[in-house]
This record gives C-alpha cells, structure tokens and sequence, in this order.
C-alpha cells in the first residue's frame, strides 16, 4: 500500500502541474479545447486525491488530517473540490485557475512535510474526534478564506486594468466588479464561523488533555489574531458599509496574515507539533 500511496501521490502532482498550466494557456490565449482539457485533468486530480485520502484511512484507520502532510493535502483537496463546483456551475474560469496555483503550491509544499504516520505515544492523544473536527473546521475555513482572497485579488487586478483602460479578452472574461465583491463577502461570512467552531473545538481538547489552555502558544495567537483581522473586515462590511478596492485590499492582507499563521507560526509553535 505504501508504494501505491507514493505511486498516487506523484501522479497527482504531474497531473495537478499539467492542469494548471492548459488553465494557463486558455488564461493566455482564450483556447477553448485546452480549457477543457484543463478542467478533465483537474477531475482526475479530485480523483487521485480522494483515493489518495481514502488509502491513508485504510492504511492508517484515522481522519488523513492529523499531520502537516494531511492537513496540507486535505486544504489541497478542498481546493481543488471548489474549483470543480464552481466550474461545473458558474464557469468562471479564471476563479479557477488561480484557485488552483494556490491548490498546486500547495500540494508542492506539502512533500516536504513529514509524511508518515502519528508515533505510537502520542496516538491516545491525537485520535480524538474533538481534534479531528477542530482540525477540518480550521482547514475548510482555510480554503473559504482562500476563495475570499482570489476574488478580491481578482478585484484588485480587474480595478487596475480598467483604471489603466487595458481592455482585452481577460478583461471580459473576469466577472464584474460589484460580483466579486459581493462574493469575495459571502465566502469570507462563511469562513469566520468555521474558524470560530474550529478554535471552540481546539480549545475543548486542550482542556480535556491539558491543565491549562496553550494561550502563549504561537499558533492560537496567529489564530486568533486571524480571527479578529476576519472579523473585522466583516464589521467593517456590514455595520460601516465599507465597499470597493479598499475592502479588496483588506481581504488580501487577511490571507496574507493566514498565510503567516499556516506556516511560520506552526514553526514557532511548541504546541501544535503533529497537528496544523
């Protein structure tokens, strides 16, 4: 099983590297066909990853979330589940592809992660549902926050071509600017409140294993730094009215913040070790 996890998980890669690149040439040059070839490859990505996750269940009998490889490989995977659905309903096409170089780096990064299974010392503590949901709350908030920064990223792109006056074909094939800001608004009221549940659930396993809660840990301070800077773009959409590039801006900095917290503070932290 093994060698077929491994056989799996570079097939994906080649083919996950070869589904962004046709996104980009149909990006580049409008090719309708390379689209499509495009969005069949990423389908058999989807499937290689999620036979890649069901493996991981069977060989190890635990949610594929608990390492850093998992957890990577699942926000990964959730990526890739939401360009799928968008694409087969919306068809917004450059969504996608942009989704899917963060999907991909993503999946880059993730096989430099440790990729085994959890020690055997630590598996009374780390085979907690409480974890285990904690865990894919924090990520499906990951990957809508994700979503939230590519249309605001998109915004600020689409903002910048018309103040330029660049019109082309990606100028036209980019949804309208009050769309993306009102999605970019939606995905991100979605995220708050699975990170809210996720931090709830981290902070009921801590109490259960450990006397005190990890509050000087470097990871529940990003995240909750995190959390106030979500939340605070959402107070300032809803209660201010705050619309417009500058709204655009402050949701790309949020991600950039979720960026910090996802991969530098997991390496300060002297907490969350076997666990994102």
């Amino acid at each position: 099983m093994v060698a077929a996890e491994g056989i799996i998980y570079i097939l994906t890669i080649v083919l996950y590297g070869l589904s962004v690149l046709c996104y980009f040439v149909d990006f580049s040059q409008t090719n309708r066909k390379v689209n499509r070839l495009a969005f069949w490859l990423l389908s058999i990505v989807w499937a290689s990853q999620t036979a890649f996750l069901v493996l991981r269940i069977i060989m190890y009998d635990r949610a594929p979330v608990i390492t850093p490889f998992e957890g990577m490989y699942f926000y990964a995977w959730s990526l890739v589940t939401i360009s799928l659905i968008v694409n087969w309903f919306f068809r917004m096409d450059v969504l996608v592809f942009f989704l899917n170089v963060i999907g991909f780096l993503l999946m880059t990064f993730s096989s430099f992660s440790f990729n085994g299974d959890i020690p055997n010392e630590l598996e009374t503590l780390l085979l907690s549902e409480t974890l285990v949901v904690h865990i894919i709350f924090i990520l499906l908030s990951y990957a809508s926050f994700t979503l939230a920064f590519v249309f605001s990223a998109m915004y600020v792109l689409q903002h910048q071509l018309l103040k330029r006056k660049l019109w082309g074909k990606r100028l036209i094939r980019m949804e309208n600017l009050p769309k993306m800001e009102k999605l970019a608004g939606t995905t991100t009221v979605i995220g708050v409140p699975l990170l809210f549940a996720g931090l709830v659930f981290g902070f009921l396993w801590a109490g259960r294993w450990y006397d005190a809660l990890p509050w000087q840990d470097a990871k529940v301070i990003g995240s909750i730094i995190l959390l106030s800077f979500y939340s605070t773009y959402i107070y300032l959409l809803a209660v201010h009215h705050w619309r417009g590039y500058r709204m655009a801006l402050l949701n790309v900095a949020c991600f950039v913040v979720l960026l910090i917290n996802y991969f530098i503070s997991s390496d300060l932290s002297q907490f969350h070790i076997w666990y994102l």
